[in-house]
Parts: C-alpha cells; structure tokens; sequence
C-alpha cells in the first residue's frame, strides 16, 4: 500500500525528482515557506534536513508540518541518530504521523564536533541500519521497537541514504543491502558530480531492487566547486566542468546549465529520479528541470 504522492510516482516507474530544504539558523517560519513554494510546482516531495554537520536549526518536524500543512508541498522527514535515543525517535516518528507526514529518510547523523556546538555529547543510540529496522517494525508489526501495541500505528515509507562517490564503492553497497533488509523502500545519495560515478553506481546497484534518487546541488561559484572538490569526502569534479565554471561570464547561467546536463545524465543512466537539493538556489529549479529535458 502507498500512503504517500513520492512512492506511488516512484511505483508507477515515472522518473522523480525530489528537492530540499533548509531550516532558518532561528524562528522564521516564513522562511520554510518561501522555499517550499519555490518548489512545489517542481518536485514530488522535499527533505528537511536534520542539524546537518551537526549545526543546530529549527527543527525538521516543525519545518514539515509548516510545509506540508500549509504550503502542500509532501515531506520527507530526515531523522538522525546523533540527538536522540530510541524513545525519542520513536516518539518523534508518531508526532510526524500524526501531522500527516508519510516519509521518514532514516539517517545515523553527524556527530557533533563538527558543528556549531561541538562540546554537545552525542547520542547514537542505534544506527541508520537499526533505524530503519525500528521504523519498519512500527509501520508493520504495529508496535514499538520494545515490542509494546502501538494503538495507531505510523503509515511511512521509509529511505535511506547513500554515498555512491566513495572509494572503494563495496562497503557503502554492503550497507545499502543491509538497510534494504531492515526494510528501506526507497534511497537517496549524496551529491554526484561525475557521470562516470553514477555509471560505476548504476552497475552496483543492478541486482538491487530499490528506486534510487540521485543527489545533484547547484555549483554556485568556482570557490564552491574547489571547496567541494578538496573537503567533502567522497565529491569528485571533473576538470571540464572546473573549466566551465572559470570560463563563465553568466556564472548563474552556467551553473543552471550544468546542473541540467547532470539532471538529464541521471535520467538517460537509468536511476528511478533525482534528488535536488538547491543551496539556496530555489528559484533556479523549475528552469534546472525545463533546461534538462527530462519531463519533455
């Protein structure tokens, strides 16, 4: 049974995108909103993100709720392990089903020294793995993860995360089948830059059956592209796409562009959708997908 518009467009084999968005550093519920409707018309469904890096933002099931209820944009609600411990997850999984939330992206998170409060003491209860497996257990069994009769159970579907730009590729494989054995319905990756690292994860991801949404993010600047390249693991740039970006006069233009042609990659390779995650480019992802081709 689908209880959400992202898995039935998932099911029906159609190619789908998903975006996301970014909680305020405060209380501007306005702004939640102003990037949700930017996306609406454009995507299936929208992540919010959870404190990534371990910064501290309002928090995603405020955020869903505000978006989702009030704009009619679907969420997808990413949940870590690095704050909470099982009771809390679990309680926060029954609050977003009850706000009518019907995807949850199951995530072990960040530890916190690399954030903004890096003396907070990390949690890490369980992992993305057993994550997923407690969710599982919720929506199917009907019960908590101690085994006690949830009186309403959450309907969710349930994805995952995956870094397919790490080297070597099997380890991150391996966890994938694990997660899809916990009972992952869907996964999202990481940013992917390079058609050659979508192709290698194409072909390692053949004997699974699950839709994958690959991560693309508008490059913004050269200095954007050279940070990436040097300090996210995993993140290659090929050379031609550095010399596109020195070379451009329109720099919004260009990035536009690229990112359209890694949109239109994505399709032409075979992955179930995409997943676009703006960096504050929100008003740029309409023409991203126009400029791509791949609803025409």
């Amino acid at each position: 049974m689908s209880f959400s518009n992202l898995m039935r467009s998932l099911e029906s084999k159609k190619f789908t995108i998903t975006g996301e968005i970014d909680p305020p550093k405060g209380a501007d519920r306005e702004a939640v909103i102003r990037q949700a409707r930017l996306l609406k018309d454009h995507v299936a469904a929208a992540n919010v993100t959870d404190n990534p890096l371990g910064i501290m933002f309002m928090g995603g099931l405020a955020c869903c709720a505000i978006m989702q209820n009030e704009v009619g944009l679907e969420a997808v609600y990413q949940v870590t392990c690095r704050d909470r411990n099982r009771i809390a997850l679990q309680s926060d999984v029954l609050g977003a089903a009850a706000l009518g939330i019907r995807n949850v992206l199951a995530l072990t998170g960040d530890h916190p020294s690399l954030g903004d409060h890096p003396q907070a003491k990390p949690v890490f209860d369980l992992d993305s793995v057993q994550l997923t497996a407690m969710l599982r257990k919720m929506v199917d069994e009907k019960t908590d993860l101690a085994g006690n009769k949830l009186n309403v159970a959450p309907q969710l579907h349930i994805g995952v995360a995956l870094s397919p730009g790490l080297s070597p590729l099997e380890p991150e494989i391996i966890k994938l089948e694990k997660k899809i054995k916990a009972g992952a319905e869907f996964a999202q990756t990481q940013v992917v830059y390079d058609a050659n690292v979508m192709e290698k994860l194409r072909e390692a991801i053949a004997h699974l059956d699950i839709p994958v949404l690959v991560g693309i993010a508008p490059l913004k600047s050269l200095g954007m592209a050279k940070f990436m390249a040097k300090n996210v693991p995993g993140v290659t740039i090929p050379e031609q796409m550095m010399k596109r970006l020195e070379s451009s006069k329109n720099i919004k233009e260009t990035t536009i562009d690229i990112t359209a042609d890694l949109l239109r990659n994505i399709k032409e390779i075979g992955f179930a959708g995409a997943h676009i995650m703006p960096v504050g480019m929100d008003e740029a992802v309409g023409e991203i997908i126009k400029r791509s081709g791949v609803r025409g």
